[in-house]
């Protein structure tokens, strides 16, 4: 018996949804557009934050808001209908920190006061740069090492440092700046630690390549 047109249709993998029948091009590069956009985001905050005031700071803080939201859709898209890419890999991580290391950067520049300590931001961009590093050097060795459960709590504690940091000022009764700070204190000791637990465990893997290697 020949089988039906209906049986031999392709069905999405178990768990997985089907892609829309509509954007069959744009919607493959839908995440790494919105994460490119977040990247695009970058120039416009260092224009705005170039005016210091409360008006300023606000918008910026929109800014960033959305441009959060987007790394929050564009992982979600990609999870969902089982579009991620290799280049989506690479910039999806790479546009978080350039976003970080540059809104700390313009507030460690600004006249305002208080500001981040520069100190501190050298080692929150140390810690970044470090990892990508690490990464790099698993990548070369053919190793493959996800990253810790707790840089994804970092992210979250810098995300809301951010908000507060760009707000600045005091709206009802909230100090914004200081409460952003406190967030970036939180954010540096997990960064700190889940960074060192990620280098230990780079350094295992490349030792345990290196012995298979020699045995063989």
């Amino acid at each position: 018996m020949r089988p039906s047109r209906q049986s031999t249709k392709l069905r999405p993998p178990e768990g997985r949804a089907p892609r829309p029948p509509y954007l069959p091009i744009v919607w493959n590069d839908l995440p790494n557009l919105l994460t490119l956009g977040r990247i695009a985001v970058i120039v416009v905050l260092v224009v705005v934050l170039r005016d210091e005031g409360p008006g300023a700071g606000a918008l910026a803080t929109g800014i960033f808001f959305v441009a959060c939201l987007t790394d929050y859709w564009d992982g979600q898209l990609a999870r969902k209908y089982s579009i991620t890419t290799t280049l989506g890999k690479f910039l999806d991580p790479l546009a978080d920190k350039l976003l970080v290391a540059a809104i700390l950067i313009m507030l460690v520049g600004m006249s305002r006061t208080p500001r981040p300590p520069s100190w501190l931001v050298v080692i929150i961009i140390g810690r970044e740069m470090a990892v990508t590093a690490l990464r790099a050097i698993a990548s070369g060795e053919g190793i493959v090492v996800p990253a810790e459960e707790l840089g994804k709590y970092k992210m979250i504690f810098q995300m809301f440092a951010l908000h507060g940091l760009l707000l600045h000022y005091t709206y009802v009764a909230i100090d914004f700046h200081l409460a952003g700070m406190y967030f970036l204190w939180i954010s540096t000791v997990v960064s700190l630690w889940s960074g060192g637990l990620y280098a230990a465990r780079v350094a295992r893997e490349i030792r345990a390549q290196q012995r298979g290697s020699g045995a063989a």
